[in-house]
């Protein structure tokens, strides 16, 4: 259960508006379809769509209009692919910058919301067969922010993590973020980072000094 609900988090906090959400959700095929109804229960019974003053909103709007467009336009380009709407997938009678949180199966790469950071309420889940597999698809991406992933065993831990081009990895956990830990990316998610150590880098200038003829 800790996975479906960690999938919730990752994928529909503040309505999927963070640079750390979930985009893709991949799920070996042995555990697909146990999952994909899970999710689905997780996100009917949890999520609330509404007025986020008001006790037991987990759900507000998005940040206009054209956000909400640009979660239609990848359900709709999803859907017409063969992807299934399993809940969810359309504007909420609330308001028109209110969606509901959408949980898509049957997805493939070579659909936008795989392609392209839906930032909205959308959880669109590839099936895989192997660990080389779900490599492939995740390091297809020309992004490279935040990764997360699941395993009880430490051997494919330390493989996984260090095969997945992102600069941060969640292992068993979906809210990797502290001031205590280096944040950035790699590919087009930038270069640097922000807390840490690491995070005064940029403001810090380097000085070589040489010296020669002491005698």
């Amino acid at each position: 259960m800790k996975c479906q609900w960690c999938a919730n988090r990752k994928s529909f906090c503040f309505c999927h508006q963070t640079c750390v959400c979930s985009n893709r959700f991949l799920v070996q095929k042995g555990i697909h379809d146990a999952f994909v109804e899970k999710f689905a229960q997780a996100i009917e019974k949890e999520l609330r769509v509404g007025n986020g003053f008001e006790e037991g909103i987990t759900q507000g709007p998005l940040i206009n209009e054209k956000a909400v467009e640009k979660v239609k336009r990848h359900i709709e380009d999803a859907v017409s692919q063969g992807a299934s709407i399993v809940t969810g997938g359309k504007s909420h009678s609330y308001g028109k910058n209110f969606f509901e949180p959408t949980l898509l199966s049957n997805v493939t790469t070579g659909m936008l919301c795989t392609q392209e950071e839906t930032f909205g309420p959308l959880a669109p889940v590839i099936k895989f067969n192997t660990e080389e597999e779900a490599l492939a698809i995740a390091n297809s991406a020309n992004v490279g922010l935040a990764g997360y992933f699941y395993s009880r065993d430490p051997a494919q831990i330390w493989r996984v993590a260090e095969h997945l081009e992102v600069g941060m990895v969640g292992i068993n956990e979906g809210m990797l973020s502290s001031v205590e830990c280096p944040f950035g990316g790699v590919k087009q998610s930038g270069l640097g980072r922000e807390g840490s150590k690491y995070g005064i880098d940029e403001y810090l200038e380097i000085k070589y000094v040489c010296f020669g003829g002491l005698q």
